[in-house]
């Protein structure tokens, strides 16, 4: 038990079956709002519009998220001077402003600090593990400064360098949360998620699961698949999910990067407050706690996840003050067919229509099959050249 006025830290509220929620998607919400720019998706917003990035961890602070994540995905040196961007920051301010503002929030509710890393360019570019791990090291040197209070290996498309990334965040002395960015086939080498799931915890990882890159059905589907290698292994682990807030039902094993629509025609595929219910409620009941999103999700739709579980949590999110449930404030509207929708079959029942006659319910995803070491995917500090996009346009069909 933690002392009185004294947080408990994420392994023990886990160990004592809470529920956990956790942000949303910070790149895309930020991208929307005009602070980060798709593409490159880096953080500096967190050092360039501070106010952007602490409102943001507000506002999903009220709807009942329990982690403020850092804003530091792609916070790494490499990846911040990657194909020819300059920025007025380094990743070390970066980092530690991020960190500032993930704690300042977190101290205005019962929320915790999670700094976090993910995948680097060095890796695709076919550097050595000690390099990889020497980038991870750094990042991990603010976190460690800032004395946040556990940390977050996400967004790793391979399971050996998600493996380098917890064995450099276990040595902070922090639990180590692990999430892949794969589906049921498993990460881009052909690794089962079972078998991931495995190399994570013997790597040292308390959490493992996954997040961004798949819908909730799949993601939700994929940690069971991991739980199963897991539990079969005779090892023990905490489970988390934070999938995308978009529908991905055509998506290939490389995920929602692959589609046509990404990344700035993917709305159309946006899950309903309705959607987010049954994720959270399959998410729990598949023994899942720490139930979270990534890309695309807003601070409604992780109030609807504490909605959902507000009885196991034991408490509604504070910004349910302002919505009621199932759409029950709907009673005061001024139509009466608007009033009648104020019921929780109405909105379960519901299949929304998206008001597009000429467009196609699902995609075909690009699938061009590189992976790491492949020259499509070797990176470089010099910006893409005139010719270089060339041949992309030429390899992807779409002419000059």
């Amino acid at each position: 038990m933690a002392p009185a006025g004294e947080k408990k830290n994420i392994l023990e509220r886990l160990d004592a079956g809470e529920v956990v929620i956790g942000d949303g998607g910070f790149v895309f919400a930020l991208e929307k709002r005009g602070y980060v720019k798709a593409g490159p998706w880096t953080p500096e917003a967190a050092a360039e519009h501070p106010e952007s990035v602490r409102q943001l961890h507000r506002e999903f602070l009220r709807a009942g998220s329990n982690v403020m994540q850092t804003f530091t995905f792609y916070a790494s040196d490499d990846k911040l001077e990657n194909r020819g961007q300059s920025l007025s920051f380094t990743g070390r301010q970066i980092n530690e402003a991020a960190c500032d503002l993930a704690r300042e929030v977190a101290n205005e509710g019962d929320a915790l600090v999670a700094g976090g890393v993910s995948q680097t360019p060095a890796y695709l570019s076919g550097k050595t593990e000690e390099e990889v791990k020497a980038i991870f090291m750094k990042q991990i040197d603010v976190f460690v400064q800032k004395n946040v209070d556990f940390l977050i290996a996400e967004y790793f498309e391979h399971v050996e360098e998600a493996e380098w990334a917890v064995q450099v965040l276990k040595s902070s002395g922090k639990p180590v949360a692990a999430t892949l960015c794969i589906g049921p086939e498993g990460d881009l080498n052909g690794v089962s998620p079972g078998d991931c799931a495995v190399r994570l915890v013997k790597a040292g990882a308390d959490i493992v699961g996954i997040n961004c890159h798949f819908d909730p059905e799949t993601c939700v589907k994929t940690v069971k698949l991991m739980k199963e290698g897991v539990e079969k292994a005779g090892l023990k682990a905490h489970y988390m999910s934070q999938p995308l807030a978009f529908h991905t039902p055509d998506c290939g094993r490389q995920g929602f990067i692959d589609l046509p629509e990404f990344p700035f025609g993917l709305e159309p595929r946006i899950l309903t407050r309705m959607d987010m219910h049954k994720y959270a409620r399959e998410a729990y009941n598949a023994g899942i706690r720490y139930i979270g999103g990534c890309c695309g999700f807003e601070p409604y739709h992780i109030r609807a996840l504490a909605e959902e579980l507000e009885a196991e949590r034991g408490c509604p999110p504070p910004g349910s003050e302002k919505h009621g449930s199932w759409g029950s404030a709907l009673s005061l509207h001024t139509k009466p067919w608007v009033r009648a929708r104020a019921r929780r079959d109405y909105w379960e029942k519901l299949k929304p229509a998206s008001g597009r006659p000429f467009c196609p319910s699902m995609s075909t995803p690009d699938s061009w099959g590189v992976t790491k070491g492949h020259a499509d995917l070797m990176q470089q500090k010099e910006a893409t050249s005139k010719e270089q996009l060339e041949a992309l346009f030429d390899k992807a069909g779409q002419g000059h």
